[in-house]
């Protein structure tokens, strides 16, 4: 699978761009993008070209005028740059779209864990997915410092990783988007 580390964006300018400074003056909330429907809990790890697919499924399930394969496309693209693992166990998997003007978010939690190229080299087995429309340049770079300002916060991936059900689960992602 193409994407490993040293193509593209090296991860570690892409966790410098991503810091909470980047996000302070968005208006966009986390319960903006995700709904209950686009959250996953035990989903097998199969290979990280699957997972990539499941979450463009249930990213294209949030859009009108995308479809699965468009937005596998714009997910697999982005990963053949660089790997989106930002460590500590989870994955921001991302990419632009050109068929809508809204972003679009899912989350997969792994029953079990996969080898995402992830910057620390653990495998991820907590994945946050992002579709953002292709001229949304700011918004892009603001949700994705939110996401990985969350999840750095160990108490919070313990509590996502403890959490089976899907609604407590969503409940979980925008209690914390909400600063706590």
């Amino acid at each position: 699978m193409p994407g490993g580390r040293g193509r593209g964006t090296p991860p570690a300018t892409l966790a410098g761009a991503l810091s909470p400074a980047s996000y302070r003056n968005n208006n966009m909330k986390i319960s903006d993008i995700i709904t209950v429907d686009r959250v996953a809990s035990g989903v097998d790890p199969a290979s990280k070209k699957r997972i990539l697919q499941a979450l463009a499924e249930m990213l294209a399930s949030g859009h009108e005028g995308l479809d699965g394969l468009e937005a596998f496309d714009c997910l697999y693209e982005r990963e053949s740059l660089g790997t989106t693992g930002i460590g500590k166990g989870v994955a921001l998997p991302h990419g632009r779209h050109r068929h809508s003007d809204g972003t679009v978010g899912a989350f997969i939690k792994l029953n079990g864990e996969l080898d995402f190229d992830a910057v620390d080299d653990r495998p991820v087995d907590l994945l946050f997915g992002l579709l953002v429309p292709a001229e949304a340049n700011q918004e892009h770079l603001d949700v994705l410092a939110r996401l990985a300002e969350m999840f750095r916060a160990a108490d919070f991936r313990a509590r996502l990783r403890a959490e089976e059900d899907p609604a407590a689960i969503h409940r979980l992602l925008l209690e914390q988007s909400e600063g706590g």
